[in-house]
C-alpha cells in the first residue's frame, strides 16, 4: 500500500509542474464540443475532418489572440 501512495505522490508532483499537457487535453476536449456544434449547424455541407480542422484553427486563433493581448499590455513579463 505504501508503494501506491508514493506513486500517486510522484504523479501529483509531476502533474503540478507540467501544466501544458493538461491545457492541450482541455483544448482537444473543447474542440470536440465545438466541432460537434459546428457540424450540427452546417448540416452535411462540410465533412467531419474539415469541421475538426476548423475547430483547431479557431482555438489556435483565440489562443494566439489572448497571448498577443497579454504581451501588448504586460511587456515587462516577457
Amino acid at each position: 500500500m505504501k508503494d501506491i501512495s508514493e506513486d500517486l505522490a510522484i504523479l501529483w508532483e509531476s502533474w503540478s509542474r507540467r501544466k501544458y499537457p493538461t491545457y492541450l487535453f482541455l483544448a482537444l476536449c473543447l474542440n470536440l464540443v465545438l466541432a460537434s456544434t459546428v457540424f450540427a449547424a452546417t448540416g452535411n455541407t462540410f465533412d467531419r475532418p474539415q469541421i475538426y480542422a476548423l475547430g483547431i484553427l479557431g482555438l489556435g486563433t483565440v489562443a494566439l489572440s489572448a497571448y498577443l493581448f497579454v504581451v501588448m499590455f504586460q511587456p515587462e513579463r516577457f
